[in-house]
């Protein structure tokens, strides 16, 4: 599905990643983790356009996209979420996966501001869609309240919602679980899973929540300071003794 190529990025004198490689089954739920300032929400703007790489390639699908503006690359199958939540909350439920949709639309500026008949009837197609997301993500009830007036939890699905109104092919969850409690974070957890195996949708998450890493993690990719540090299953991972030294300590993080 997507292979990172030997990944480089620089901010003046700062090496932010540093010959990064690994490659993402289809169908596969793969965590990157590192400590905090790793470089890990760069190697997600990396791979969604929002940087270009120094040197290296990203292939999605055996196509190299390494240079192509966001918009592109979302058209071509990749959408993300935000370590900190980004949604427009002027803009009700409803509203904010409507503007996901925009990808996906094909009228233009004037037939859009002429009200032209296939501008209408695609605006109507877009509020249907958006509804029937909202039904999936269990937010239907919530379509008409502003999306800053939703509790934090519910604010991270609606975003993943405004995600999957893109049509991804693979979804790029940064943190999703943070400012989450207990209960929530099962709730994210049980909700990836079931994107996953019924929207066939591939993820790449980044998250420090170890628990719920290691409960729905195919793989995962170590990061620190720039460099991959370990890659490997959740067991490997935790029994690795360099990410133990580097990362998780001796105890408390399971």
């Amino acid at each position: 599905m997507l292979e990172i190529n030997g990944i480089w990025k620089t901010f003046g004198g700062i090496v932010a990643l540093m010959d990064i490689s690994f490659k993402v089954k289809e169908g596969e739920i793969k965590a990157v983790i590192g400590p905090n300032g790793a470089g890990k929400t760069t190697l997600f703007n990396v791979i969604t356009g929002v940087y270009s790489p120094d040197k290296g390639s990203i292939i999605l699908k055996g196509e190299t996209i390494s240079k192509l503006p966001c918009y592109k690359i979302a058209r071509k199958g990749i959408s993300r979420t935000f370590q900190n939540v980004e949604l427009f909350g002027h803009l009700t439920v409803l509203e904010n996966i409507m503007v996901g949709r925009h990808a996906r639309t094909k009228s233009g500026f004037i037939s859009s501001g002429l009200k032209l008949p296939s501008a209408i009837k695609e605006e109507k197609n877009i509020k249907e869609k958006a509804e029937e997301i909202l039904r999936y993500v269990g937010l239907e009830q919530r379509r008409n309240e502003l999306a800053s007036s939703l509790p934090i939890g519910e604010q991270r699905i609606l975003e993943i919602a405004r995600a999957l109104a893109t049509e991804p092919k693979l979804i790029l969850l940064d943190e999703p679980a943070s400012g989450l409690n207990e209960a929530e974070t099962k709730q994210l957890s049980q909700f990836i899973l079931r994107m996953r195996d019924e929207l066939g949708i591939t993820v790449v998450l980044v998250e420090h929540d170890m628990g719920l890493v290691m409960d729905i993690s195919e793989s995962i990719v170590v990061i620190n300071f720039g460099e991959k540090l370990a890659e490997g299953t959740p067991i490997e991972i935790r029994n690795n003794k360099l990410v133990i030294d580097a990362y998780l300590g001796e105890e408390g993080l399971f």
